[in-house]
């Protein structure tokens, strides 16, 4: 279904009657902007495209979910320090208060000689620019023994709704003294500390409801993102409840069986109860039908997030190749701004700046004890490069890491509006 500030208000159904056969949709305004996806990249690019071109940029969202539920602090609902509907934001505000157009269903094709996207439907979006924010998908085969059609019985859970609610209910549900175990995903992927987080709230849900349950990591790296903090804080917190093995404990080897429910470890087969199977990862689909990715990410410039395959496209967020800026929601909203400033200033003219960059990321190890990495960031030929950075320290006072989990849900609310208005 569209929605702009006329159907948004408007009654459903003869929208859904016009839309109910292919066509081409356009509209009077001579540019015209299609964001594919409505997450922390594209719903910020599209909001701040509209809010600041004065109605002189006719922006489509392409999304096809109503309700988007974000990764960043899905792991808190696990945790139980969220309920799942403060995850959950609609596309409402930016149909109604910006003017977008709010295209909910699939982009299927990208001609970039016609400039025009297909949708699943069946409709046609001519566009100026294209920005594209599809996030991740997953590559096939990348861990024996799973692919996406047993997501149901071996959750990734990375991407953020229906995943997660299976995940949490699997592990409630896990027998006394039970076994969760996560393959853990190779660099690089979407969320660097996001694996270790969930650890950890997978860890403070057990300890509250099965005590005596265990958890095994199986990983691929040898270190990840925060590694000394995850593992004082998993000693400091889940004593004897966590096991991580990495690489040279047969990390970099494992296999799963759906039906068994085994983990195989360096020929050694392993029981679970619940299996959390994070594959390794690529740019959304999207990216590779449109033709601009290079290996499995699309190649971006830092100055204005353009395609490097192609300057009528921009990329963003998780799905671009563009340095040294970790694959985050942070990130994603930071490059946005860049972009939306970069097509503004090609359509209309519009004065723009040097590009600049920052990130952070939050983690909650347990009630109170939040930790956070980041950095600032400049826009070089080459890449997106670190200027300087930060890092919590091991060892910090409780006060300490309290404000920096509060630190952390006021971003999450000062981000979600900056998204979705």
């Amino acid at each position: 279904m569209i929605l702009n500030r006329r159907t948004f208000i408007g009654t459903g159904a003869a929208a859904a009657a016009i839309l109910s056969s292919p066509m081409v949709i356009a509209s009077g305004h001579a540019k015209r902007v299609v964001v594919v996806g409505g997450g922390a990249g594209g719903a910020t690019a599209a909001r701040y495209i509209a809010k600041d071109s004065d109605g002189e940029i006719d922006v489509t969202l392409v999304e096809p979910t109503r309700q988007y539920y974000t990764c960043f602090f899905s792991n808190l609902y696990i945790g139980g320090f969220r309920d799942i509907s403060s995850i959950g934001h609609s596309y409402g505000a930016l149909a109604s208060e910006y003017g977008i157009n709010v295209v909910h269903d699939w982009a299927i094709g990208v001609d970039r000689d016609a400039k025009s996207v297909t949708l699943a439907g069946g409709a046609v979006l001519p566009y100026d620019r294209l920005i594209l924010s599809p996030g991740i998908d997953f590559i096939d085969g990348s861990v024996e023994g799973w692919d996406i059609s047993k997501q149901n019985k071996m959750p990734h859970a990375y991407k953020a709704g229906s995943q997660t609610e299976l995940l949490k209910a699997q592990i409630e549900a896990m027998p006394e003294g039970g076994v969760y175990a996560m393959v853990a995903p190779p660099n690089p992927y979407r969320c660097p500390p996001g694996p270790y987080e969930r650890i950890s709230m997978v860890a403070h849900l057990l300890k509250g409801i099965n005590p005596t349950a265990k958890i095994l990591v199986v990983d691929p790296k040898p270190k990840f993102s925060k590694m000394a903090l995850f593992t004082e804080g998993w000693d400091n917190h889940y004593g004897g409840m966590i096991d991580w093995l990495g690489p040279d404990m047969g990390g970099q080897s494992a296999s799963v069986n759906t039906d068994a429910m085994t983990v195989t470890i360096d020929g050694v087969e392993e029981k679970v109860d619940v299996c959390n199977v994070i594959p390794a990862q690529k740019a959304g689909k999207i990216c590779e039908i449109a033709g601009i990715n290079e290996g499995n990410w699309a190649p971006v410039t830092g100055h204005t997030m353009q395609s490097r395959m192609d300057e009528n496209i921009h990329v963003l967020g998780d799905a671009t190749n563009q340095g040294d800026m970790p694959k985050s929601g942070f990130s994603a909203n930071s490059q946005a701004k860049v972009a939306a400033m970069a097509v503004r200033g090609e359509l209309t003219g519009s004065k723009v700046f040097p590009a600049r960059f920052s990130n952070t990321c939050w983690s909650l190890i347990d009630t109170d004890d939040g930790v956070k990495v980041g950095a600032t960031y400049e826009a070089t030929d080459e890449k997106i490069a670190k200027v300087d950075g930060f890092i919590s320290q091991t060892g910090e006072d409780a006060a300490l890491r309290k404000a920096t989990y509060e630190e952390s849900v006021g971003w999450y609310a000062g981000i979600t509006a900056d998204m979705f208005g």
